[in-house]
């Protein structure tokens, strides 16, 4: 491999987010088939990534962290989607679905996650990732492309719109 990272190094990067690069993929493409698909075209952007002379350029590795690699992971998970979400017709997806599907475990399944699968990309993506995979708007942020106050407005119009929701279905 021509790049500052060997294949054990690329291997090791897969495993610490495979998990989250395909619960990304999933809220997008909303079946297994295409996430898996999506999940691995993500990866062999890494490796595309790690090959190119700008890495090599700084005398580092592709990433400055563990933070940067997360945040260009799900930053390329959530671009690809949506390039191939354009072209492509999709079907709304089930709870049981997610559940069921590989990588799909929810820690702790709720009454609101089949309701955040079916509000817009952006409100959806925001919420998932600061609710179910814990991460600060700042973070949010850089993974999205957008600023924080963009993210803010998604996390609380997403709420509000959950909200609204829950209630109608009490």
């Amino acid at each position: 491999m021509n790049s500052t990272y060997s294949r054990g190094e690329i291997t090791e990067i897969y495993h610490r987010n495979v998990d989250s690069v395909y619960r990304i993929c999933f809220l997008y493409m909303k079946n297994k088939a295409d996430s898996q698909d999506m999940t691995q075209n993500v990866f062999m952007k890494l490796i595309e990534r790690a090959q190119t002379n700008h890495a090599e350029a700084k005398g580092t590795g592709v990433f400055e962290s563990r933070e940067h690699e997360t945040a260009w992971l799900i930053r390329t998970a959530v671009n690809l989607c949506k390039n191939s979400l354009k072209s492509l017709w999709r079907r709304q997806v089930s709870f049981e679905e997610l559940i069921d599907s590989p990588g799909g475990e929810i820690k702790e399944p709720d009454e609101t996650l089949p309701k955040l699968m079916k509000l817009p990309a952006k409100l959806k993506t925001a919420l998932y990732l600061h609710y179910y995979e814990g991460y600060p708007t700042a973070e949010i942020a850089k993974m999205m492309g957008k600023t924080e106050i963009n993210v803010r407005g998604y996390l609380h119009r997403g709420r509000k719109a959950l909200k609204k929701e829950l209630e109608e279905n009490s």
